[in-house]
């Protein structure tokens, strides 16, 4: 039984990563100052996004989830003749339409699925779950990284989706935000009140960053600070001390929406790989792809980790 892992391009993973462990990437469609175009986590198109600025302020940004019947048509070409079951694991539904859409074309798929099977010499049933992640960026990463390894425990398919169930609420994550006003604005344009005008007029005049931590998207202010390098610092603390504490899954996930220059120069970095080292954990660290960056701002970071009930500043 041949199992496949699909995510969506909200879901920040090393390109190497992706690649190596054979993981699907649905697009999400970016429209830039009224150009569209197909974010499917190209490395090289994702690096051009960086350096030819597009994604900088200034210019009129949104993502657009792919349409139900989009999905349908990717399910039919690319997986049910690659695979015995697919999982399709999918950015947090609160915060998108890919999960419905998915959800919608997986149940078309069921029921037409067979005459493609049969013609591609596959065969046998073919079956599919759609899960909310509940999660974004690289707690989403996080998450496939994870059942990559349930998958190799060969569970059972019922079995595979409590677990991933289960486990999606272990995920603590920390966002910060490089400029509150565009996440403002950008929330606004979604209809999301959660940043109020007042926070992005105070992080402006007082050069405040805050660290956003909590489980999922559920996050919440737990640290404001004066520059980013100090919010970033934090952060690698936290990491740092969580990690040796114990963590749920030999992982930790972080996606900078910067260029590669700037991600290794971030304090605290070095730090951090040398951790993961000494205690068996992977960094998985990936410059965010075009749809994060688009939704939390370009200079953003996220960090997701999987462990027990704990609180940020229990590691400063």
């Amino acid at each position: 039984m041949r199992v496949g892992l699909i995510v969506d391009s909200a879901c920040d993973l090393p390109h190497e990563f992706t690649r190596k462990n054979d993981i699907f990437i649905m697009p999400v469609t970016a429209v830039i100052d009224g150009e569209t175009y197909i974010d499917d986590h190209d490395p090289v198109r994702t690096q051009e996004f960086y350096s030819s600025g597009l994604l900088d302020k200034g210019h009129t940004a949104e993502t657009q989830a792919f349409s139900a019947t989009q999905i349908h048509d990717l399910f039919m070409e690319k997986i049910i003749t690659e695979y015995d079951v697919a999982i399709c694991e999918t950015v947090a539904k609160s915060r998108s339409l890919v999960f419905d859409n998915a959800t919608e074309a997986m149940n078309s798929v069921m029921a037409h699925y067979q005459p493609a099977r049969e013609q591609a010499g596959r065969p046998g049933k073919f079956s599919m779950r759609v899960i909310d992640s509940k999660q974004i960026f690289a707690g989403q990463g996080l998450l496939a990284a994870h059942t990559l390894k349930l998958i190799d425990q060969k569970l059972s398919k019922n079995a595979l989706r409590n677990e991933v169930d289960s486990f999606t609420g272990k995920i603590y994550t920390c966002v910060i935000p490089r400029d509150l006003h565009y996440v403002r604005e950008r929330a606004r344009r979604r209809g999301d009140k959660s940043v109020s005008a007042f926070g992005a007029f105070l992080g402006k005049t007082l050069n405040i960053t805050p660290v956003v931590f909590g489980q999922g998207v559920e996050g919440k202010p737990v640290a404001k600070t004066r520059s980013f390098d100090v919010a970033v610092e934090k952060v690698m603390n936290y990491a740092i001390g969580r990690l040796e504490a114990g963590l749920l899954t030999p992982y930790i996930s972080l996606s900078c929406g910067m260029s590669w220059t700037e991600i290794e120069a971030l304090p605290g970095l070095n730090r951090l790989r040398d951790a993961c080292e000494e205690n068996g954990v992977e960094l998985l660290l990936s410059q965010m792809g075009i749809t994060s960056s688009i939704y939390v701002g370009p200079g953003s970071l996220c960090l997701a980790l999987a462990a027990e009930p704990h609180h940020f500043n229990d590691y400063q």
